[in-house]
Order: structure tokens, then sequence, then C-alpha cells
């Protein structure tokens, strides 16, 4: 599975949604935008954080300094001065069959590169494809929509 981190949600903060959960807060909580992570089950919500904040029994470490929760516990966290450092929540997920992803890779469908907290956790959603392409050497401009065998 993985999750999209450059796809807000139009019109959808972090507290905004923690507020129709029911999840009340009584900090200043910053109007971060909610993400759809992916095509799949977008009514589950996955929150994407620093390491400072785990879970004992649902955080799994996704990178180095980096978790994934999906619980109420992590919603809590949000509203509460107990938050990670840094963090995404995001409705939904990717997901691919055994192989496919592996599949996919190999076939250049996917570029992959080192994340970084600005990568993943930065608010500037519209230039991260380009940010992460630049990890890589490939400057956008080099890219072609048009495709051919040599």
């Amino acid at each position: 599975m993985a999750l999209a981190v450059n796809r807000p949600v139009e019109g959808l903060t972090v507290p905004d949604l923690l507020t129709r959960l029911g999840v009340a807060s009584d900090i200043h909580m910053p109007a971060d935008l909610v993400l759809l992570g992916g095509p799949v089950e977008r009514e589950r919500g996955f929150v994407l954080h620093t390491d400072d904040y785990t879970c004992a029994d649902s955080s799994v470490p996704v990178g180095e300094g980096v978790a994934l929760t999906a619980t109420r516990e992590v919603l809590q966290a949000l509203a509460s001065d107990h938050r990670p450092r840094r963090s995404v929540l995001a409705l939904g997920y990717a997901g691919w069959g055994p192989g496919q992803l592996e599949r996919e890779v190999r076939e250049n469908i996917w570029l992959v590169c080192e994340p970084d907290e600005a990568l993943i956790f930065g608010c500037d959603h519209e230039h991260k494809w380009t940010r992460a392409l630049e990890r890589l050497g490939i400057s956008a401009a080099w890219l072609s929509a048009t495709a051919g065998r040599a």
C-alpha cells in the first residue's frame, strides 16, 4: 500500500475533519489540509507522521524517522499537545496485487526517490512531484507524454 502526499481534498482541513469525527481539541491546531491518499477505501484515514509519536500497538515504521498510524488514538493526539512534530492525514490509499508494484517499478511506471520531511510533510503540494523528480536528477521539462520504442 502507499499514500499519495500531494493531492489535497478541496476545502477539508484536519481540524474540520476531527470536528466532524467528534474528536475534541482544546488547543489551536494548524489548518493542514486533508490529503487524498489514494482511490481505495476513501472513508479510511491514515496518519503519516514523524516517529517522535508512536502508538505501541498500531504505529508501523515506514521509513527512517517516519511512521504510519490508522487509529482513533492518533487522531486524538493530533488534537492535543502530544501530537507528532510533523504529520499528514490522508483518506484512502493506493494498493496493488502481489508482484504488481514491483513489475510497475521495473517498467518505469513509478519513479522511486529517497524521501525527506519537506517532500512528505510540506504543504506545497503543487510542486512535490517536481521536487521528487529533482531528487532523482530529472527535470520535468525533459519528460515526454509520447512513448516510443528504440
